[in-house]
């Protein structure tokens, strides 16, 4: 993974400093909480129901062990003994008191972390395929091109105030694991019939009140191009994105207002005008594509037989390896996924115990490496097959190894009213109660893939227009109500949800979503996902089933 260099050390250590003298000032009075407000907002602080929130990034959702084991101990020291991951691959600590917050930053900056560009009208924590590196599907690593775009976009004095937040997706992969197609900028590498390497260029995907999926205005964009083509999107963004409405302001509706033609001339006008002089100089790529190397693999046979020993005399070692193991593209190794989706637990929280746990895994056992997904889980890339079942009793010692990867109750939840200020209704326990529902393991492999994706507010930090069910929740004269959607995809099929009909209350949903599955097994068909099955039936039976139910 990528080491920071000496300009990098310094630039986070000075940010921490000018903080610390930020909060001084307001903790003194000095500064009001208006005039704190944008200062705490580029350091990741944000001021929630209970008490402050600090964000702290997670570049392309990549981590080290002594990373992971800072994040514990601050977990510990200065927080409530957890940490919740992000569908941006950060992590939130949400009982931060505001004095503490330059020691948080401090403690950050010893190990190489940050919360820069986590908020604001920025580009934010650029994300990549959390499989990168050790997927066989690739044509290159993302994790190069996500690391160069961090460089090239961190305090960029022409993008630090755009019209409204900006965040940015690689990935180098068929299968589209990073949801690109539902970001301001998705970036696809793909390779030519004459073997170059290049980007399939997306712009204006969103979520939130006026959802979009991208459309792609350059189908194959030279990987040495790739700097001065984004610095024309957002010049171009820059110069005609709303700034007077917020609602108006992402980029994603100016595409839309333009047209996608008009918006693609635009940027290609203007990267005429700014030529190559700001793309990646060669020996800089070569640089940074040194630290993304692979070290360490051993020559191994294909097939561990540990592991199939300890299939076969452990059904529930062998339910983990069919869910949570992945293919690696070296022969004998494994990618081992974690799920932060235990039954009953809150989707995307760790404890300080288990991250101590995960970070000793990954220096034990996984090359010192660890991931994280946009769909709120935790990876070990590159663990040998042989040593799959220690690391599996590991997990099922710390709580961790819930075999549902993909499955009904790997539920994607924001935090929703139990912590933020914006949610009009309660998410966690509404994906607590799903899970709940579905706690039989036989089942929930028997439904196959589905994924739920719940948001307490319009503003979508759940991903809910992406998800297979979809659920949004309202604020009815006071009462929490939750409107469904079924057919979303956020992967390389994007599609946005159809609503299912009249908000269901609260004591409703997870009911709802047992009708919606039991529709969904009376009519697949073999091989049929739950979305497969959407999309050739539509909505009717489902809508009857519950509405019927509802009656």
């Amino acid at each position: 993974m990528y080491r920071y260099d000496t300009i990098d050390k310094e630039m986070v250590a000075d940010r921490a400093a000018e903080f610390r003298a930020q909060v001084a000032r307001r903790l003194s009075g000095e500064l009001t909480e208006d005039q704190f407000k944008p200062l705490r907002l580029m350091n990741g602080l944000y001021l929630q129901l209970h008490a402050y929130m600090l964000r702290i990034a997670i570049p392309y959702g990549s981590l080290n062990p002594t990373q992971m084991r800072k994040l514990a101990w601050i977990a510990r020291t200065y927080d409530r003994g957890y940490g919740h991951f992000t569908t941006r691959t950060n992590l939130q600590f949400h009982w931060i008191k505001l004095k503490d917050a330059p020691d948080i930053l401090d403690h950050l900056a010893s190990v190489d972390m940050h919360a820069i560009q986590t908020s604001g009208n920025c580009i934010r924590n650029v994300t990549a395929d959390p499989y990168a590196g050790a997927t066989a599907e690739e044509v290159d690593d993302p994790r190069v091109w996500a690391e160069a775009i961090r460089q090239w976009s961190t305090f960029h004095p022409e993008f630090s105030f755009l019209p409204r937040k900006f965040k940015i997706a690689v990935t180098a992969a068929p299968k589209d694991r990073t949801a690109a197609r539902i970001h301001d900028i998705g970036l696809v590498l793909k390779r030519a019939r004459d073997g170059s390497l290049g980007f399939e260029v997306i712009v204006g995907g969103g979520m939130g009140r006026t959802p979009h999926i991208g459309p792609t205005i350059r189908e194959f964009l030279p990987v040495n191009r790739l700097m001065s083509y984004l610095e024309a999107i957002l010049r171009v963004y820059n110069r005609h994105g709303r700034r007077d409405n917020i609602y108006k302001a992402r980029i994603k509706i100016l595409v839309a207002a333009l047209g996608v033609e008009e918006f693609t001339r635009q940027v290609e006008a203007e990267w005429l005008k700014i030529g190559e002089d700001v793309d990646l100089p060669d020996t800089e790529l070569a640089r940074i594509r040194a630290a993304f190397a692979p070290t360490g693999f051993e020559s191994l046979p294909h097939r561990s037989e540990a592991l199939e020993t300890e299939k076969a005399a452990n059904p529930a070692f062998a339910r983990f390896v069919r869910n949570n193991l992945k293919p690696h593209k070296k022969p004998g190794y494994g990618i081992v996924e974690i799920s932060l989706k235990a039954i009953g637990e809150t989707p995307g929280d760790a404890t300080a115990d288990q991250m101590d746990v995960v970070a000793d895994l990954a220096e034990r056992y996984g090359q010192g490496d660890i991931r994280v997904t946009h769909e709120q889980n935790l990876v070990l890339p590159h663990v040998k097959l042989d040593d799959v079942p220690a690391v599996w009793a590991a997990l099922d010692a710390a709580g961790l190894a819930t075999p549902n990867i993909n499955l009904v109750s790997d539920i994607i939840a924001c935090p929703g009213l139990d912590y933020c200020a914006l949610a009009n209704a309660r998410a966690i326990p509404v994906a607590q109660n799903i899970a709940e529902k579905f706690r039989d393991a036989e089942r929930a492999e028997l439904i196959g893939e589905l994924k739920i994706k719940i948001s307490g507010c319009i503003n979508a930090c759940g991903h809910h227009h992406v998800g297979h069910i979809g659920i949004l929740g309202v604020d009815k004269k006071g009462e929490e109500f939750y409107q469904l959607t079924l057919g979303g995809s956020g992967a390389e099929d994007a599609s946005l949800g159809a609503i299912l009909g009249p908000a269901l209350p609260y004591d409703r949903v997870a009911d709802a979503v047992d009708t919606l599955v039991d529709v969904y097994l009376r009519e697949r068909t073999d091989g049929e996902r739950f979305l497969d099955t959407f999309r050739r039936t539509g909505v009717a039976p489902f809508k009857e089933a519950v509405y019927a139910d509802a009656h």
